[in-house]
C-alpha cells in the first residue's frame, strides 16, 4: 500500500493510504452522514463524478452483498474513509469494501481524518478535490481542475426497459434512478417503463402510461434546461411524481429557480416537516441543489414539505394538476422508510384520475 493524498482547491492536504486505482482522479468532494448503507451509497448514480467522504468512522464491517446495489455499477470519482475493515462479518457478504472499489477502478483513500475533511467542507462549502500520490501538484491542478455540470447522460438508460405488472403503467424518467425506486413501483404491482432522460412528450404519449415518475440523478438541474418544455408538457398530461433531481426539474419547468447549498444534504436522518399536518418525517437525502422560495409560482404550487434544519423547500404540490414533488428519497435505501407512503399516495392519485384499465400498448 502506498501513501495517497486528498488535495482540496483551498490548498488543504489530507494524507492517507491509497487503495485501488493509483492515478489522480478529480471530483466534487462531498460527505454523507449515514451510519450504514455504504453499498447503496457507492452504487447511487446521483454521486456520479463526486468524491465521497464517509462520516461514519469504520467502513466495510459487513462487506458487500449481491442484493443491495442501487445500480449496475459504481459512478463515484473516489472515496475517502477513516478506518477500513478488511475482514467483514455478515452471512450475505461476498467480497470486501476494498475489493469492490478495486474491481470498479475507483480509488479509495483510507486512514484519513474524515472529521477534519467534513469540518472544512461545512466551513467553506462543497469544493473540487483530487486524490493523488503526488501532493505537490496543487499549483497546476487547481487551475485546470473542473467538474461537469451534469453527468445524467452517463447514468441514464440508453434504451427503454419494460417491467410487466398487473397494476398501473408508470413511466420512470431515468436521470440516474436508484433501483429502489423501480422496486417500490414494482412492489405495488405497477407495470414500469424505464425511459432515457431525453424521452419526449410524444414518445411518452405513445407508451400510454397512467403516470410518470421523474427520478433522482446527478449534477446541476439547470444543465438540463433544454428538456424543461417537454417536462412541463408531460406533467400537464399525466399524474406526476418528482424525486430529488426530478423535483427540481419539475419546479424549473414551471418557472422556479434553483440554488446550490453550501455543503448539501446527504444522509439518512434529515427531518422534514409536512406543512399540511405539521408532522415531522425522518428522510434519506442526497443533493446539492434546492428550489428557491422566492421564485415558486404560488398561484399554482404550494410548498408541501420543509427541511426542519434550514427551512429549505423539500416538496411541492400543484393546486390543480396531479403533480407532487419531493426533494428527499421516499424509497430510502439507505435510510428510513417513513415516507414510503408517497408512492402509495401517488398510485392512489393515478387510480382516481387515470384509466380503470391498465393494459399497455407496447
Amino acid at each position: 500500500m502506498e501513501k495517497g493524498y486528498l488535495l482540496l482547491e483551498t490548498g488543504d492536504v489530507f494524507e492517507g493510504i491509497l487503495l485501488g486505482k493509483t492515478h489522480s482522479t478529480t471530483g466534487e468532494v462531498v460527505f454523507n452522514t449515514s451510519m450504514t448503507g455504504y453499498q447503496e451509497i457507492l452504487t447511487d448514480p446521483s454521486y456520479a463524478g463526486q468524491i465521497m467522504t464517509f462520516c461514519y468512522p469504520i467502513i466495510g464491517n459487513y462487506g458487500i452483498n449481491d442484493f443491495d446495489d442501487e445500480s449496475a455499477g459504481l459512478h463515484m470519482a473516489g472515496v475517502i474513509i477513516s478506518d477500513l475493515c478488511m475482514t467483514p462479518s455478515h452471512y450475505l457478504s461476498v467480497k470486501t469494501f476494498a475489493e469492490n472499489l478495486e474491481k470498479a477502478g475507483i480509488p479509495c483513500l483510507a486512514g484519513v481524518d474524515t472529521r477534519a475533511v467534513v469540518k472544512k467542507i461545512r466551513q467553506d462549502g462543497t469544493m473540487k478535490g483530487v486524490i493523488t500520490t503526488t501532493p505537490d501538484i496543487y499549483a497546476t491542478w487547481s487551475k485546470s481542475a473542473s467538474t461537469p455540470l451534469s453527468l445524467v447522460k452517463e447514468v441514464s438508460t440508453p434504451a427503454i426497459q419494460h417491467y410487466k405488472g398487473v397494476g398501473p403503467h408508470v413511466v420512470l424518467m431515468d436521470y440516474g434512478h436508484k433501483k429502489s425506486i423501480l422496486n417500490a413501483l414494482l412492489d405495488e404491482g405497477c407495470t414500469v417503463s424505464v425511459v432515457p432522460y431525453t424521452t419526449s412528450y410524444d414518445d411518452i404519449v405513445a407508451l400510454n402510461p397512467n403516470g410518470v415518475v421523474f427520478s433522482n440523478g446527478p449534477g446541476d438541474p439547470i444543465a438540463l434546461k433544454p428538456l424543461l418544455p417537454e417536462i412541463k408538457k408531460i406533467t400537464e398530461a399525466f399524474p406526476s411524481l418528482g424525486i430529488c433531481l426530478g423535483h427540481q426539474l419539475i419546479a424549473l419547468a414551471y418557472g422556479a429557480k434553483t440554488d446550490k447549498l453550501l455543503f448539501g444534504h446527504r444522509g439518512g436522518n434529515h427531518p422534514v416537516k409536512e406543512i399540511e399536518t405539521g408532522k415531522v418525517w425522518m428522510t434519506a437525502q442526497n443533493h446539492s441543489y434546492v428550489v428557491t422560495d422566492e421564485c415558486i409560482d404560488s398561484e399554482h404550487f404550494t410548498v408541501s414539505y420543509r427541511n426542519v434544519n434550514d427551512q429549505s423547500v423539500e416538496g411541492l404540490k400543484h393546486k390543480n394538476l396531479p403533480i407532487v414533488t419531493v426533494q428527499f428519497h421516499p424509497e430510502a435505501h439507505p435510510g428510513p422508510t417513513d415516507t414510503y407512503h408517497i408512492f402509495t399516495q401517488f398510485l392512489h392519485t393515478i387510480r382516481q384520475t387515470g384509466e380503470t384499465s391498465y393494459a399497455t400498448t407496447y
